[in-house]
């Protein structure tokens, strides 16, 4: 780094504060070629960092894992450098709201979240507050940014493209059952759910699948709905990437097992909790991109002027125990697509 003398101005400027010394403007300089870059000098000197984490249910503790593991690697030390504030609706979105207050009475520098619901819920507590999002579904139609290029107001991150997903999904149950008809499809009204839901039916439609659309709007209504999938005697199940639903994959995996019903997830925790299949963006690579856009916003880059990312790796996740305790076999085509085989 080429060394030069800084003007009253220019270290004011570069700083935030007055230097009234020649000897100040050296011993300033000297501070700021010691540590370039540094998490702690990127900020306010001194300042410790609070981060809110926003989660719609805890199953999610590995996404968040993911995106402390990548502050750490960029320098962030916990309890030096940053710390954490943890606030779980666990599957309930109505708490949501509460819980984005409460981190900004807490005084947070920034919130990190996982769904478009949290996005939202976060962006009605503050306009100020800046906003991450780890995976959010589609932010345009949600409404979560003006543009991916520019989103403007406080909020970025990554999309899932949870929409354009869900004829994967659908197309791996098929190859793993070619002869299914009748699918039960689990989802949650919400930002984007909708458009979700529209293209899951299309391409249910292309696949000759009668798709039996069950709404779940929270845990109570999750019994009423397996039950009826139950009763029209669904062949297979696929859920979508909603909160309230991710938030129930003990139970739902319990049903399905029970029933010896194949399924394919949105969300890879299914299939780590013993579900069937999972096809999904990979969560933990997302998240610690996440990462990358905290540390811009806390060094002072602006959420308006960072694009929104999407994402770039997917994953395909086979459980050949849960396949063994439905009866099912996984055909050599489909086991040979999988990214991860559990065993």
């Amino acid at each position: 780094m080429d060394v030069r003398e800084l003007t009253y101005g220019e270290a004011v400027a570069e700083t935030g504060h007055p230097v009234t010394t020649r000897l100040g403007l050296v011993l300033l300089l000297g501070a700021l070629l010691a540590a370039p870059g540094a998490p702690a000098e990127a900020q306010q000197a001194g300042k410790v960092a609070r981060i809110g984490v926003l989660a719609p249910s805890s199953t999610m503790v590995a996404r968040f894992s993911a995106f402390r593991e990548a502050l750490r690697d960029l320098g962030y030390v916990e309890g030096k450098h940053v710390v954490f504030e943890y606030r779980y609706a666990e599957g309930r979105l109505d708490r949501l709201p509460a819980l984005a207050a409460e981190l900004v009475r807490s005084k947070v520098d920034l919130i990190v979240t996982a769904s478009a619901h949290g996005v939202l819920a976060a962006k009605k507590a503050s306009k100020t507050i800046p906003i991450v999002f780890g995976a959010a579904g589609d932010p345009l139609v949600s409404g979560l940014v003006e543009s991916l290029a520019r989103p403007g107001g406080n909020a970025t991150g990554l999309s899932a493209l949870a929409p354009e997903l869900s004829a994967k999904r659908l197309e791996l149950l098929k190859a793993t059952i070619p002869g299914i008809v009748r699918v039960a499809f689990i989802w949650t009204p919400g930002p984007g759910a909708d458009v979700n839901l529209r293209e899951t039916q299309a391409a249910a439609q292309a696949l000759g699948i009668q798709l039996q659309s069950l709404e779940v709007r929270n845990a109570k209504d999750l019994g009423g709905a397996l039950e009826a999938a139950r009763r029209e005697r669904a062949q297979a199940l696929v859920t979508a990437p909603d909160p309230v639903v991710n938030a129930e994959q003990v139970r739902i995996v319990d049903f399905v097992t029970k029933n010896r019903l194949p399924a394919i997830y949105a969300a890879p925790e299914f299939a780590n909790a013993g579900g069937l299949m999972s096809y999904a963006p990979n969560y933990g690579d997302m998240f610690r991109r996440a990462a990358t856009y905290a540390d811009k916003i806390l060094k002072g880059a602006r959420p308006a002027d960072l694009p929104v990312e999407q994402p770039t790796k997917f994953e395909f996740t086979v459980n050949l125990k849960a396949a063994k305790q439905i009866g099912l076999t996984i055909p050599p085509a489909v086991l040979g697509r999988a990214d991860k085989v559990i065993e």
